[in-house]
């Protein structure tokens, strides 16, 4: 019963990210109910839908490819704060070329986030998964860490092909020109350079994340986040 119950709940999590979208069901729900109202209730989903995959992964019998280490523990409470920066940084900011951000506000010269990356939500749950996919050697987890580490990297080709046909070939060409989608490049390049003031609201928001991440995670997942 833990591997069907396991299945299942995956199942359910990558099928609430893809069916919208399949069915035209996200557009329509954005224009019905807003961007703000729409993203909260699907955030609100996904949060709950993740937690069943986790405890389900938890509940599924013990089949152990490596053991965990140190270094890996370590690894996870490194990610994991940046993941949260990426995330509090992504979220309703300007940034047309991601499902998580907005398209009104955006200024190609001082893209914000989108000059560090354009997918910083994606390559966000991408380092959660790396990093777990490290300090977890079960099979259950390994397969839950390894989709969801999939799921972001295939997801950020296929979010940019759509995006891409939204927007047009020329119109991206201009939007993105201070942009990249490999963290950092556009700033290696020399085509971005962040600005002056740091998001300290957004900051603020990933450390507050962090610290309830961090104070939940015995209590809720059942694993202490120490090292």
């Amino acid at each position: 019963m833990g591997w069907i119950e396991f299945t299942a709940a995956m199942l359910a999590f990558l099928m609430s990210h893809r069916v919208p979208v399949w069915l035209g069901l996200r557009d329509r729900w954005m224009q019905r109910l807003g961007v703000p109202v729409y993203m909260t209730l699907f955030s609100l989903i996904s949060l709950g839908l993740l937690w069943w995959v986790i405890m389900a992964a938890g509940r599924a019998p013990v089949v152990t490819l490596w053991y965990q280490t140190i270094t890996a523990r370590w690894a996870v409470n490194i990610a994991v704060p940046l993941a949260g920066i990426l995330t509090a940084c992504a979220v309703a900011a300007p940034n047309p070329f991601s499902f998580e951000g907005r398209s009104t506000g955006f200024d190609p010269d001082r893209p914000g986030i989108a000059g560090f990356t354009r997918q910083p939500l994606l390559w966000a749950l991408a380092l959660w998964g790396a990093a777990h996919l490290w300090a977890n050697g079960e099979l259950a987890h390994v397969i839950l860490f390894s989709t969801f580490t999939l799921f972001a990297l295939i997801g950020m080709k296929l979010v940019e092909r759509r995006k891409l046909r939204e927007i047009g070939p020329e119109d991206w060409a201009r939007l993105s020109a201070r942009t990249s989608l490999l963290p950092g490049a556009a700033l290696l390049q020399g085509r971005w350079r962040p600005g002056l003031r740091p998001p300290l609201l957004r900051l603020g928001m990933a450390l507050i994340g962090w610290a309830l991440l961090w104070g939940l995670h015995l209590p809720v997942i059942g694993v202490s986040p120490i090292p």
